[in-house]
């Protein structure tokens, strides 16, 4: 029998094309949790006959699947990565290898993209002045918000994250800035995504993940501890 020693949170929306692709990539030990966002391309079904858990979420959102993941996993690591094959499940350990040896409590993966395609200018463009902006608010050395990462599954849902749309990675990164954690950045492959991009693929995505980030990003904290979480949650609720 194996043990499961990551889950691995994959938030899903019509992904039938990339599943496959993905699911045949989890490293050993590493358990795939589906969250169908409401697919109608039969994206569940698939990926429960390719041996993943599935859950539903009808509240639609990023955060909403994201977090929902999150509540059903069981193993001690958690780690997150997009379902549109545009990340490599088998980069995973990068992020989640630092946390098993106690060397980081947060760890994000640069995106790094492998062909002149994959990362759509205003989509570079606008994850460039974010990670500045989060330089001078945290002080943490971070270049991008990217939607691989890892944390161990405990201290994660102590942060009480409440955002449920696109500010669900910045919220996770905020409070795990204002409660001290070791945070790094590890660099990962970044592929053109399969099938119709939802979020940073389109300039309407790109602008939407903005309004939501923006909301929690209204006060100019320049240090882990001035981040407090009052601040955060009042932000995420507006």
């Amino acid at each position: 029998m194996i043990n499961i020693r990551v889950d691995v949170v994959l938030p899903c929306l019509n992904e039938a094309q990339a599943l496959p692709w993905i699911l045949d990539r989890m490293p050993v030990g590493y358990r795939a949790i589906v969250v169908d966002n409401g697919s109608t391309d039969g994206s569940a079904a698939l990926a429960r006959s390719l041996g993943a858990r599935v859950v539903h979420e009808s509240r639609r959102g990023f955060g909403a699947a994201a977090h929902a993941g999150l509540l059903a996993a069981t193993a001690p690591i958690v780690a997150f990565c997009d379902a549109d094959a545009s990340m490599d499940p088998r980069d995973l350990p990068l992020v989640v290898d630092p946390i098993g040896a106690d060397e980081a409590d947060l760890v994000l993966g640069r995106r790094r993209p492998t062909t002149r395609n994959a990362w759509p200018p205003h989509a570079r463009l606008a994850n460039t002045y974010l990670s500045w902006r989060l330089r001078r608010i945290t002080g943490v050395n971070i270049h991008d918000l990217g939607p691989m990462r890892a944390a161990r599954r405990e201290p994660l849902l102590a942060l009480d994250l409440l955002d449920r749309r696109s500010g669900y990675p910045l919220e996770m990164f905020l409070g795990a800035a204002a409660a001290n954690w070791r945070i790094r950045e590890v660099d990962t492959g970044y592929a053109p995504r399969v099938g119709r991009s939802k979020v940073t693929g389109t300039v309407r995505g790109t602008l939407t993940a903005i309004k939501d980030m923006s909301a929690l990003l209204r006060t100019d904290r320049r240090t882990p501890a001035a981040v407090n979480t009052f601040s955060i949650r009042n932000e995420a609720r507006s």
